[in-house]
C-alpha cells in the first residue's frame, strides 16, 4: 500500500477544510481561484519568494498531513499487520518525520533534471531554484537514507533500483514475501 505526501497535502486544502481555512485567514482570498480552490502557482509564488511565509504555510500545512498519513498508516495496519506500506513524503527530513519509519529511501536526481522537470511543470527557472533552495541539500537526504534511488535515467533502470531495494529490504526487515 502507498500513501503519498503531496496527494494528502492535496486533499488538506480543500475547500472548506480547517486547514485551507487557515491558509486563507494567512495569505488572504487572492489565493484563491474563482471556485474557491486554492491557487496553487500563485501560493507558490508568495510563499518561496518570502522564507517567512513558507515557513507560516510549513506550520499549517504539515501537521494536517501528518496526521492525514499517520490515520492511513493506522488503518492499514489494522487490516494486516505483518503489511508493508510506502509513505512518500518529499520533505521527510525537513519536517523530521524520519523517526516514525523502519528504512527510508530517498529518490534523488541532478540539479539540472530537477530544473528540467519543474520548469516543464510551467515554473519559471528563478522559482524552480527557490523550490530546491528551500529543501535540504540532496546530499545530506542521500547520507541519512539507508537506500538510494538515482532517478536521472530511463525508467527501466528506476524499477531495476527499486527492485534490488525491495528484495534487500525482505531480507534486513525480514518483511512478508508480498509483491
Amino acid at each position: 500500500m502507498g500513501i503519498d505526501a503531496d496527494v494528502l497535502a492535496h486533499q488538506a486544502l480543500a475547500p472548506k477544510t480547517p486547514t485551507w481555512a487557515e491558509v486563507v485567514r494567512t495569505f488572504g482570498t487572492k489565493i484563491l481561484n474563482k471556485d474557491g480552490t486554492v491557487n496553487r502557482p500563485k501560493l507558490g509564488k508568495i510563499v518561496f519568494a518570502d522564507e517567512k511565509k513558507r515557513e507560516a504555510l510549513n506550520r499549517i500545512i504539515h501537521p494536517a498531513v501528518e496526521r492525514m498519513w499517520m490515520e492511513d498508516l493506522e488503518k492499514l495496519e489494522h487490516k494486516d499487520a505483518d503489511g508493508v506500506a510506502v509513505v512518500a513524503i518529499p520533505l521527510l527530513y525537513e519536517v523530521a518525520a524520519e523517526t516514525n519509519f523502519d528504512c527510508i529511501v530517498v529518490v534523488g536526481c541532478s540539479e539540472p533534471t530537477q530544473l528540467a522537470r519543474l520548469t516543464r511543470k510551467r515554473l519559471s527557472k528563478a522559482h524552480a531554484h527557490a523550490r530546491i533552495r528551500a529543501q535540504w541539500p540532496l546530499q545530506m537526504k542521500m547520507d541519512r537514507a539507508d537506500f538510494v534511488i538515482w532517478n536521472d535515467g530511463l525508467l527501466e533502470v528506476l524499477h531495476q533500483q527499486a527492485e534490488t531495494i525491495w528484495a534487500n529490504f525482505k531480507e534486513t526487515y525480514h518483511a512478508p514475501n508480498k509483491n
